[in-house]
């Protein structure tokens, strides 16, 4: 994709501390209306690039541009255009959410009212709380409310449904899509791949301190073909590791996520030599096969494919 009538914009983009590189050349472009998630691994460089995107640092080299204006020398204007949304709070232990909301809308020309901002992030049962007294979710829906409140038309969001119950993460999913819908541009990080997976018209993922794989979650996911078995009941991935190890060195062996009689298989093209000896493993053990398949393992193996977090898991699985 090129930049051209991009909303937020960065190329070539790179920073390092202390004479350690932290992003490399980093391109990244979301156009008007779009929502993109930016995924990597801890320490990967993704707080440093949405901080460069933010104004908050600058970049060593390279060109950032959000709303057609360097981030790092705009001013006010400028900024009341852009909702920032960041983790760890800042909010007065003694201050409630109503009162919050009405403080900061004091800062921009045509905030939400504070009511209806309540309502539509789910505080209104707790809008004369203390700050301190809200749960980790209740946190997270007012540091999105505060995001909100001046109406920006870009959105920077950090982990935006953390510490959510079911119903509050629905309800912020449902959120986030009505504004994507209404022309609002969101740049979010996450870790929740769910939410990527149900909201996000692209994903991009950081590692090494560049963009590893950029496209639609589905685009991403279908990077490389894995093998999917599950079993009738729980198995241990570290014992299939060590069959399948003197063959197939390479091979990943891992649960999938939220399934422990799942098993994917990755690294190691399905061929039906592989399947054979999964299956006689299988046999050996008296394991039953309820399913077996080949084809993409989804977007979560292909991110820890491309971090290198499932290569060294199954590596250490194949060891112990």
């Amino acid at each position: 994709m090129t930049a051209a009538g991009s909303v937020i914009r960065a190329r070539g983009v790179a920073k390092a501390y202390g004479g350690r590189p932290v992003l490399d050349g980093v391109d990244l472009a979301v156009r008007p209306g779009e929502l993109v998630a930016l995924l990597g691994p801890n320490g990967a460089g993704k707080t440093t690039l949405v901080e460069i995107l933010e104004g908050y640092r600058t970049a060593d080299t390279g060109e950032v541009a959000v709303l057609g204006v360097d981030p790092a020398g705009a001013g006010p204007a400028w900024r009341a255009r852009i909702g920032l949304m960041l983790q760890g709070g800042g909010v007065d232990p003694r201050v409630t959410p109503a009162e919050a909301i009405a403080l900061y809308g004091q800062f921009h020309e045509t905030p939400w009212g504070v009511d209806e901002l309540l309502e539509l992030v789910g505080l209104r049962t707790v809008a004369r709380t203390r700050y301190r007294r809200l749960s980790g979710g209740e946190r997270q829906r007012l540091a999105l409310a505060l995001a909100l409140v001046g109406r920006p038309e870009v959105l920077f969001l950090d982990e935006p449904t953390s510490g959510m119950d079911p119903a509050a993460r629905a309800s912020t999913r449902a959120l986030l899509a009505g504004l994507r819908t209404e022309g609002v541009t969101i740049l979010l990080t996450t870790h929740d791949l769910d939410d990527v997976e149900r909201l996000a018209d692209r994903v991009a993922i950081l590692h090494g301190g560049r963009i590893a794989a950029s496209g639609s979650p589905a685009e991403v996911a279908a990077g490389q073909d894995a093998l999917e078995i599950r079993f009738a009941r729980p198995v241990d991935p570290a014992a299939i590791g060590r069959a399948l190890a003197a063959r197939w060195p390479m091979a990943a062996v891992a649960s999938a996520a939220g399934d422990p009689a799942a098993i994917l298989v990755q690294g190691q093209a399905p061929v039906p030599e592989l399947i054979a000896a999964v299956t006689a493993w299988a046999a050996v053990e008296g394991a039953l096969i309820a399913e077996l398949r080949t084809g993409s393992g989804g977007l979560e193996a292909r991110y820890l494919e491309l971090t290198g977090d499932l290569t060294a898991a199954g590596a250490a699985q194949v060891q112990r």
